[in-house]
């Protein structure tokens, strides 16, 4: 048999439960879940988050407080939202959404959706491009690149999503397994790398840390042309930076296999090591490097990290882009596969590397990543809330759950009133009344919720063939 054969079948024998529960045979303990989101979340975007907070201003004070206060925000939502429902329902958000709102509408969500994580992919995998690049003396984008600025960019970048769509493609087994293996190394690198050029920075003792804090790393003076960020930036950016993970419910694709929902506690690892830790000392190197080379605009994590630690920074970021970059494109790939359930997931996942890559090209992605991640959250969110509410609360309103499967239609008009209306109000608060991205999910996620309680509550009392589903127990 040809390994070309060989490796077809494997793909063909990946069984990642899309449409139906997870059996109990197939559940896994809390270590998966530690591995997973540590490797997630300590990240390739956290050598693009941390120097951002840099270049807008961010002060050592409010960076500190905020990240504790928004990161145990998002450890709570993980779990008492996403991991309560992920193991009540033990389905994919996808499919469990089709049950809601019909499959004409999680068509049109799936796309949104699997767009909005090709993207996400995209910018990691040219995170781990500016590392590769640098034996080639590849030039590297700057703050303000939105194009290509090389056919070397080019090739590099599709060579870094070869590998990670390959990784992807072998289901939710293969990535928890290279998570595992790669996060304990990649956060003694981050600190490491810290820790090492700290007497650059003129810190030769504990006690000299906190005031270059202040004075030299986040000394809260923006980068021209950077806003700059207050305690609040920091909080709702830490809490809601993964808002379609949580609130939104894409992770109920993970979590479905966890054991019990209070292994949602487990992002802990992610959110602390990667979001507080890694945001941390990856802008001590970009501080560093902004003082070396004279304020240069130059924004590429891999000569960033290679200044500090040498080839196994290099390697670190290329990892690091990987392991974002993975689970990622396995939740853009059963996006997709909902769509048509005789989509093998793994044709699927090709596919999305393929746009995923192409995008990719384009550095815009990774320096308007602060405001990507926040939009991507907002999008997701209302959809997250609808799960939520009808799984927990309708039940106990007298009202079923499941609407579009119980009656059999292929839209549920409360979903999509309350997608609109929800979008639309945030957009309206942004645009009139002036309100930053960063803070537009907390109000939109309880227009959300009123708005789907009361349209599922007339449009249930106006048919007829519908009675009230019994909560499960979980």
């Amino acid at each position: 048999m040809s390994s070309t054969q060989n490796l077809k079948q494997r793909l063909e024998a990946v069984n990642e439960y899309e449409r139906t529960p997870i059996p109990k045979n197939k559940l896994k303990g809390w270590k998966s879940f530690i591995g997973t989101y540590a490797g997630e979340h300590t990240a390739g975007t956290e050598f693009v988050i941390g120097p951002l907070f840099v270049a807008h201003g961010a002060s050592a004070g409010d960076l500190v407080s905020g990240l504790i206060v928004g990161n145990i925000l998002a450890i709570l939502s993980w779990a008492f939202f996403t991991g309560k429902v992920a193991v009540k329902t033990r389905t994919t958000l996808y499919y469990q959404l089709e049950k809601i709102a019909g499959n004409r509408f999680t068509l049109v969500y799936n796309v949104v959706n699997a767009a909005l994580f090709c993207f996400l992919a995209g910018s990691m995998i040219a995170v781990s491009a500016t590392a590769v690049g640098i034996p080639f003396n590849l030039q590297m984008p700057s703050l303000t690149d939105i194009y290509p600025n090389s056919v070397g960019w080019i090739i590099t970048v599709f060579g870094i999503g070869t590998i990670t769509t390959v990784l992807a493609m072998f289901g939710f087994n293969v990535i928890s397994k290279f998570a595992n293996i790669a996060a304990p190394w990649m956060i003694m690198v981050f600190v490491a790398a810290a820790v090492g050029v700290l007497p650059r920075l003129g810190i030769t003792s504990f006690s000299d840390f906190w005031p270059v804090a202040e004075s030299t790393i986040w000394n809260g003076v923006p980068m021209d042309g950077q806003s700059k960020f207050t305690f609040w930036h920091i909080m709702f950016f830490a809490w809601f930076c993964n808002m379609g993970m949580h609130i939104g419910m894409a992770d109920m694709s993970i979590l479905r296999y966890a054991k019990k929902w209070t292994y949602g506690f487990s992002s802990a690892t992610g959110v602390f090591l990667g979001h507080f830790i890694a945001w941390m000392a990856s802008g001590i190197l970009f501080s560093l490097f902004l003082l070396e080379s004279k304020g240069s605009l130059v924004f590429a994590p891999g000569p960033i990290a290679y200044e500090a630690a040498g080839i196994t920074g290099a390697v670190c970021v290329v990892i690091a882009g990987w392991t974002t970059a993975n689970p990622t494109l396995y939740r853009a790939g059963l996006a997709i596969q909902s769509i048509n359930p005789k989509w093998k997931t793994w044709k699927v996942t090709l596919f999305v590397g393929l746009v995923t890559t192409i995008a990719a090209c384009f550095p815009a992605l990774v320096m308007q990543l602060l405001e990507f991640v926040a939009l991507y959250g907002l999008i997701l969110m209302p959809l997250g809330a609808v799960i939520f509410l009808d799984v927990f609360v309708l039940p106990k309103m007298g009202l079923a759950s499941n609407y579009a499967e119980l009656t059999k239609s292929h839209f549920n008009p409360a979903v999509g009133i309350t997608w609109v209306i929800t979008f639309i109000f945030c957009i309206g608060l942004n645009k009139l009344g002036g309100v930053e991205i960063f803070f537009l999910g907390l109000p939109g996620w309880f227009v959300a919720v009123f708005v789907y309680l009361l349209a599922s509550k007339v449009i249930q009392k106006k048919t007829t063939n519908v009675s009230p589903t019994i909560p499960l127990t979980y």
